[in-house]
């Protein structure tokens, strides 16, 4: 009630049963931006019949693992939110499907992390600066998990408006910091 604008989600990491529908319906009246995740990852169908009762938008994650199943979703109206993580769904070019299938099926997506360093970081803002990307994400400065990260310019924080600036460097806008890398290094092989 303090912060009218502020924009709450939960993530319910598949806590729930539809047994737990009345439940869930009484989060309606916190009128959250999303409840991700709030059933078993597997059952896109259940999904679909909780959120024909629910006002909030539920947010597939880990539901979600090719772009197949972001149309699989769609067609049963099993959420209206999906979280994007590049390394599960299968890198760069699953991720574009799955931005193309969502904007066609009017999903909104988010990106979310998964604690990555440097490299990660700038293709996740990448792709979170992609239209379709309608939520703000789950994207964090450099210093929040690294001490000293293994690519370089790190990001920061624009302290006015909590945002962080998409990289404009070459290729993916960062480059390795080799002394870091190898300060994390523990093992190396080369094959001949």
């Amino acid at each position: 009630q303090a912060y009218p604008d502020l924009q709450l989600m939960a993530d319910a990491n598949s806590a729930f049963t539809l047994a737990d529908t009345p439940l869930l319906q009484a989060l309606d009246e916190l009128d959250l931006l999303m409840i991700e995740q709030p059933l078993a990852w597997h059952d896109i169908a259940d999904h679909a019949q909780l959120q024909r009762v629910l006002k909030t938008p539920i947010c597939l994650d880990e539901s979600i693992q090719r772009p197949e199943d972001v149309a699989l979703a769609a067609q049963l109206g099993a959420c209206r939110v999906v979280n994007v993580k590049v390394g599960r769904v299968g890198g760069l070019t699953a991720v574009k499907r799955i931005h193309d299938i969502a904007q066609q099926e009017g999903l909104d997506l988010w990106c979310g992390g998964m604690l990555e360093a440097g490299i990660g970081r700038a293709t996740n803002l990448h792709l979170a600066s992609l239209p379709g990307f309608t939520l703000p994400s789950d994207i964090s400065a450099s210093d929040r998990y690294y001490a000293q990260d293994i690519a370089a310019p790190t990001f920061a924080l624009n302290p006015t408006d909590s945002t962080i600036a998409v990289p404009t460097g070459p290729g993916i806008g960062v480059s390795l910091v080799p002394e870091q890398l190898a300060r994390v290094t523990l093992n190396t092989a080369v094959f001949a």
